[in-house]
C-alpha cells in the first residue's frame, strides 16, 4: 500500500474503526537502516499498528525489529507478496516465495530479535508454481520458524509479464486453496486478502479465515472500515462530519509541529464517497493540496458540499480490493 498508508491515512481509519490492526507502508530494511528513521513514526492514537517491512537480510531485518518494537509498535509484518518488478530487482517481496529457507530464517531474526508477533504476508504462489504443493512447502518452512500468524493474498504473482497493478486483478483469485491450507496448518492463523468488495464476502470469509486483511476498498472508502468495525465489533459508524472535525484538529497539530497540508488532506479524499457531493469535496481539497494552502480548515469549507447528504443514506459503491494492507 504504498503511497497510501501512511500515518495521516493510519491516523484517519483509527478514527473510524477503534478494533482493526493497522499497517504501515512496507518499509524496506535499506531505508530504515541507512536513510530516516523517521518513518517509524507514527502517533500513538493509531495503535494497533503493525510495521510492514521489506527485506532479504536476515541480520538487517532483525535490527529492523528492534527499531520497530522501540517505536511501539504492535505488530512485525515481513512483506513476501509485493510483485513490483523494482521489489523482485532488490530480492524481496513476492519473489521470495521461491526461496522459503531464507523467508524462514529472516523470520526468526526477527523473532529472536523482539518480542513482537511475527507474521508474514504473500501469495498463493509466483510465476509458473502455481499449485498447492509449492504453497504449502512455504508455509510450512514458516511454520517451522515459528511465523506468528500468514497473511495470504488470494492470488498468484506473475512476475514477468504483468504489473503491480494487474496482478492485483488478473490472476484469479483462490479461496480454497487459502481454506485448505487453513485446514492443513490449523496451529498457524491464517488471513485472507484479496477480492473482499463488501460486508457480506468478509462475514462468509470470517466463517473459517482467522482474520481478513481489505486494503484498496478501504483507500477509496474509509467509511468501509468503520461499516467492518461495526459489522464485526458491533461498534457505531461514525458521522463523517464528525470524523472530518476530528481530523481537522489532528491536522492543525500536526502541520503546527512542521508537516505540509497536503500529505495530511491526500488521506481524507475518500471519506464521503458514495455521497451527493463527494466529487465537489475532492475536487476542492484538491485544488487546496495544489495550491499548498496552510489552512486546514479548507478541508471543512469543503465538505459545505456535502453538508446535507449525511442524511441521505449510501449508495452501493463498488469497491476495488486488490493487495495488501489494513
Amino acid at each position: 500500500m504504498m503511497g497510501y498508508t501512511d500515518r495521516h491515512f493510519r491516523y484517519l481509519l483509527r478514527l473510524l474503526s477503534p478494533n482493526a490492526l493497522l499497517y504501515t507502508e512496507m518499509i524496506t530494511t535499506g531505508a530504515l537502516l541507512h536513510g530516516d528513521e523517521r518513518a517509524l513514526t507514527h502517533d500513538s492514537a493509531e495503535q494497533p499498528t503493525a510495521l510492514q517491512l521489506g527485506g532479504c537480510d536476515p541480520r538487517a531485518l532483525a535490527r529492523a525489529a528492534e527499531l520497530g518494537e522501540h517505536a511501539g509498535f504492535a505488530e512485525l509484518n515481513l512483506n513476501v507478496g509485493c510483485p513490483s518488478p523494482r521489489v523482485a530487482s532488490a530480492r524481496f517481496g513476492a519473489c521470495l516465495m521461491a526461496d522459503p529457507g531464507l523467508v524462514a530464517d529472516c523470520v526468526s531474526a526477527m523473532r529472536g530479535a523482539s518480542h513482537l508477533p511475527v507474521t508474514v504476508k504473500c501469495r498463493l504462489g509466483i510465476d509458473d508454481n502455481d499449485n498447492y504443493e509449492f504453497l504449502a512447502r512455504f508455509v510450512a518452512a514458516l511454520d517451522r520458524a515459528g511465523a506468528d500468524a500468514l497473511i495470504v493474498h488470494a492470488r498468484i504473482a506473475l512476475l514477468d509479464g504483468l504489473t503491480p497493478e494487474q496482478n492485483r486483478e488478473i490472476p484469479p483469485l483462490d479461496y480454497d486453496r487459502v481454506q485448505r491450507l487453513r485446514n492443513d496448518f490449523a496451529a498457524l492463523p491464517v488471513v485472507l486478502n484479496g477480492g473482499l468488495r463488501c460486508i457480506d464476502g468478509v462475514a462468509a470469509a470470517l466463517t473459517w479465515a482467522d482474520g481478513v486483511m481489505v486494503g484498496r476498498a478501504a483507500c477509496s472508502d474509509p467509511l468501509f472500515i468503520a461499516r467492518l468495525d461495526a459489522h464485526v465489533y458491533g461498534t457505531t459508524v461514525p458521522d463523517e462530519h464528525d470524523v472530518l472535525r476530528r481530523y481537522c484538529a489532528y491536522a492543525r497539530r500536526r502541520m503546527a509541529a512542521g508537516d505540509t497540508f497536503g500529505p495530511i488532506a491526500k488521506g481524507i479524499l475518500g471519506l464521503f464517497t458514495g455521497r451527493p457531493g463527494a466529487r465537489a469535496f475532492r475536487r476542492d481539497v484538491t485544488l487546496a493540496i495544489q495550491r499548498r494552502t496552510h489552512d486546514p480548515d479548507t478541508l471543512l469549507d469543503a465538505a459545505n458540499h456535502v453538508t446535507e447528504a449525511h442524511r441521505a443514506p449510501l449508495r452501493r459503491v463498488d469497491y476495488n480490493v486488490a493487495s495488501a494492507m489494513l
